[in-house]
């Protein structure tokens, strides 16, 4: 019998890369403070970095699951994370994980969840929990505007994208239509869901800033998509500040500082590791820089950047190797702007604590997310020229005028006020998509019950209030 009091257990499944575990990790916590268990399920190597994530009063309800995937020569365990890795052996770890499929399958069976929820890069999950009448949800961790895009490319390659805001130019186009290329060649019959499956799809989005996008790619992709709100990490329960960070970032005025930092999945060619020094020493302005190397090269600091560079900047500028505590540094007060490649996770941080983009995409969404914020009014993008070359008088301009321009204090005014928002109706979004999932785990229950007794379970709803967070959400 399924009563009020049912505790459901969800099983969530992201890629094995940083930026895809991280909004996990804050769906599992909104999941358990409605109700929910939940197993979070990785490699090893990323289990480890989560564990130290999880703040104590979840510890007993998100419960990490390991996943072993092959041994490959090329492919050794502290490779088992896209975190580092150099972007010649991504499509390995695919290959990898999907080889993983009979210990998944393994996995679901003895954990029994009631539900579901996979990275979309992983579609062939769903597949394995069919066999198990597991109801599959997927979860995309990018943002609306971006899949929407690609969606449109992949259905409609003929036809122009409706909102010209996210209008490309050619050099980024091609590389949009590349990637639509290569899923093409991928997209093979074993990894898609099968058209029996839920159909339902969350994204960590609000229609506050995406109500169109969110409406288009349902109508593109037949899913039911449901926006759970923007998935930010509290600072004050993040990994302690860097002293000498804070201390530093102390001695500077208020918006007088910028945060520079690409993310843990992309590294800057030489040459723009080179325009972006002259950049930032042109723009004048202080910055804390974050700067990566893939796994396996030893480079140092001073080997990599411009001969002289740090004795130009002085005290002016501070830059880490490998990683810094970004959410701390962008809640201090001397912060007036985040240079970003744009990645969806670093953009809802940035929103949330009011802090103007200075927008430098990358790569894959990462153009569309530019553009959609410079359309809402929170972000200045530093363009490439037609040959997607980054050029440094350009960066300096734009910096400048985020900083020390009428630009920045119109963007800080416009990204706080969406911040306020967002927080506010972040929560309405996940409730409504919580009764969503609650309804899939009662057809689970229903579907089980009748199957073993012949007979129909007596159901009771839980109330839109109970699976409201009582806390801090």
């Amino acid at each position: 019998m399924c009563t009020k009091s049912t505790k459901w257990k969800v099983f969530l499944f992201p890629w094995l890369a940083y930026g895809h575990i991280s909004p996990f990790l804050e769906l599992a916590k909104k999941l358990v403070d409605r109700g929910f268990l939940v197993d979070l399920c990785s490699s090893s190597i990323n289990l480890s970095f989560i564990r130290t994530r999880i703040p104590e009063t979840y510890c007993s309800s998100i419960h990490l699951v390991e996943l072993q995937l092959p041994d490959l020569q090329e492919l050794p365990p502290h490779y088992h994370t896209a975190n580092g890795l150099p972007l010649h052996l991504h499509s390995t770890l695919q290959k990898a994980l999907k080889m993983a499929k009979p210990n998944l399958l393994n996995i679901l069976e003895a954990r029994k969840p009631d539900l579901l929820i996979h990275d979309v890069k992983q579609l062939w999950a769903a597949g394995v929990a069919s066999t198990l009448d597991i109801p599959a949800v997927r979860f995309f961790t990018s943002c609306a505007a971006m899949c929407s895009y690609f969606s449109h490319l992949f259905v409609k390659p003929n036809v122009e994208f409706p909102f010209q805001a996210l209008r490309l130019n050619p050099y980024e186009l091609t590389k949009a239509h590349k990637v639509v290329k290569e899923h093409r060649e991928d997209d093979d019959p074993e990894v898609r869901a099968p058209e029996e499956f839920t159909g339902v799809m969350l994204i960590g989005t609000s229609r506050e800033m995406e109500g169109k996008y969110i409406d288009y790619m349902s109508e593109i992709i037949k899913f039911k998509v449901l926006p759970i709100g923007t998935l930010v990490q509290d600072p004050m329960t993040s990994v302690d500040g860097n002293r000498e960070i804070m201390e530093w970032l102390g001695k500077k005025d208020k918006f007088s500082t910028i945060l520079v930092s690409f993310g843990s999945g992309y590294f800057l060619t030489n040459q723009e590791l080179e325009e972006v020094a002259f950049g930032l020493e042109l723009s004048q302005v202080n910055f804390i820089w974050v700067v990566r190397f893939p796994k396996g090269e030893n480079l140092s600091l001073e080997e990599a950047l411009p001969q002289g560079f740090f004795e130009r900047i002085g005290h002016r500028g501070m830059v880490m190797g490998g990683w810094a505590p970004q959410a701390k540094i962008l809640t201090h007060s001397s912060i007036g702007g985040f240079v970003s490649h744009c990645g969806w996770n670093s953009i809802s941080e940035s929103i949330d604590y009011g802090i103007p983009i200075i927008a430098m995409p990358m790569d894959l969404d990462q153009p569309m997310n530019a553009k959609l914020l410079v359309e809402i009014g929170v972000a200045l993008e530093v363009l490439r020229d037609e040959n997607g070359a980054l050029h440094r008088e350009d960066i300096a301009r734009v910096i400048k005028d985020v900083i020390c321009g009428k630009s920045g204090e119109n963007l800080r005014c416009n990204v706080r006020n969406l911040g306020k928002k967002l927080r506010f109706k972040n929560v309405e979004d996940i409730d409504a998509a919580v009764m969503e999932l609650t309804q899939l785990c009662h057809e689970k229950n229903h579907s089980s019950w009748i199957r073993v007794t012949g007979m129909e379970p007596r159901l009771v709803e839980p109330s839109k209030m109970e699976l409201s967070s009582a806390n801090s959400d």
